[in-house]
């Protein structure tokens, strides 16, 4: 995990207006506007490189709500396509959703099957060092 945030934080983009890291108080909030708890690895990873701009993902965000990647918003988006209300979107990209369950697996739900797709990665971490740095 930390290997991966040096990985992360060393090839962050300087842009003219950077993204803020959140809070633990904008967690909760998150939580509780999403009426569900988000996996430990999940709430780390918000905590630490969610302000991380890099490559052509553009993994979700809580703390700026005006933000297109704002997770809430994801979510909402997500759910209504027909993503499961248990998986919750870490990742929106060409119409599909990168999703982390309760238990920490990261999975591609596909929209055009309305399914989950094969791919998997054990942990937010692992889906960051193979799918977000290499995009």
């Amino acid at each position: 995990m930390e290997e991966i945030i040096d990985l992360l934080r060393g090839k962050n983009e300087d842009v003219h207006i950077p993204l803020d890291l959140p809070s633990e108080d904008d967690l909760v909030t998150i939580q509780e506007e999403l009426l569900i708890h988000l996996p430990v690895d999940y709430k780390v990873f918000l905590l630490t490189v969610s302000d991380v701009i890099y490559g052509s993902l553009e993994p979700a965000t809580i703390a700026d709500p005006q933000s297109h990647t704002h997770l809430p918003e994801m979510a909402a988006s997500a759910w209504s396509l027909g993503v499961p209300r248990y998986l919750i979107p870490i990742c929106e990209h060409n119409g599909n959703y990168y999703c982390i369950a309760q238990h920490g697996e990261v999975t591609l739900w596909k929209h055009e099957i309305k399914s989950e797709g094969k791919e998997t990665w054990e942990s937010i971490w692992q889906w960051a060092e193979e799918v977000w740095l290499e995009s």
